[in-house]
């Protein structure tokens, strides 16, 4: 409201600048008083983190329906996620009421997804999170099928995710989750490892290196938090990490093996 007016005063009193400049002055006094002294502002953190949170019990809840049944291992996923986060008995019951009314077969998801956007689509780190906690979610069961995949396309599309760039943060994801607790011993560890930080064997050390301290820098706790991760949610980044550097020292060892035997 004020916006416009100060548009329409600026203009009349000096001009095209002085309707930049009303813009701006009347942009202020809006969001002062959509704000105010009392109220929340949308861009706090605890708001961000209030978002983040039902954003992700809401999906989680879409996710597992998708292909028309709830698995127990997903309820076993979601509990163990609950559990992770230390969640009071009250905020239990809160988390699975927003999970039931995301798989509710009615619910729209994209209001939420719009909320998201609006209040946490600046950073690129939470809505990559986003995106790991709910491929995560997924493969809670061993796999991802084509319901759950499309699903995620989607989400990832709302995102402002390209096609190409969901399937390289999917790949990585799938491959991170193969070092968990520190394993290196399938058949295939050094090829998953290269998948896992997003690069190949024909990389140069360089290239790797920079893929993996980006992938630590985007889960680091502090930048996380300080973006509006609930600190609560912080462990499952801690553990994508682990996994990244497992994924790296080994990549690491096996070139240095490699030069030796050359």
């Amino acid at each position: 409201m004020f916006r416009i007016l100060g548009v329409l005063v600026g203009f009349l009193i000096f001009g095209f600048i002085g309707a930049l400049l009303g813009y701006f002055l009347g942009s202020m006094v809006d969001r002062y008083r959509s704000f105010g002294p009392k109220g929340m502002s949308p861009f706090s953190a605890p708001r961000r983190q209030s978002v983040f949170l039902e954003t992700v019990f809401i999906l989680m809840g879409k996710l597992a329906k998708v292909d028309g049944r709830i698995t127990q291992n997903e309820i076993n996923h979601v509990e163990q996620f609950m559990l992770k986060l230390g969640m009071s008995s009250e905020h239990r019951l809160n988390a699975i009421e927003l999970f039931k009314r995301g798989a509710s077969e009615k619910y729209d998801i994209k209001p939420k997804l719009d909320e998201f956007i609006d209040i946490c689509g600046y950073s690129n780190s939470l809505k990559q999170m986003l995106l790991v906690y709910l491929i995560i979610m997924g493969l809670s069961d061993g796999q991802l099928n084509n319901d759950e995949t499309n699903l995620l396309k989607k989400i990832s599309r709302h995102l402002g995710y390209r096609e190409a760039a969901f399937e390289q943060l999917l790949d990585m994801v799938l491959n991170q989750t193969h070092f968990a607790d520190g394993h290196t011993m399938s058949e295939n560890a050094v090829e998953d490892a290269y998948k896992a930080l997003g690069v190949s064997r024909n990389s140069s050390d360089k290239e790797v290196k920079q893929a993996y301290r980006k992938l630590m820098s985007q889960y680091h706790p502090d930048k996380l938090m300080g973006q509006g991760v609930p600190e609560e949610m912080i462990s499952v980044a801690t553990e994508q990490s682990k996994e990244v550097q497992t994924a790296y020292d080994l990549i690491k060892k096996h070139r240095e093996q490699n030069k030796i035997a050359a």
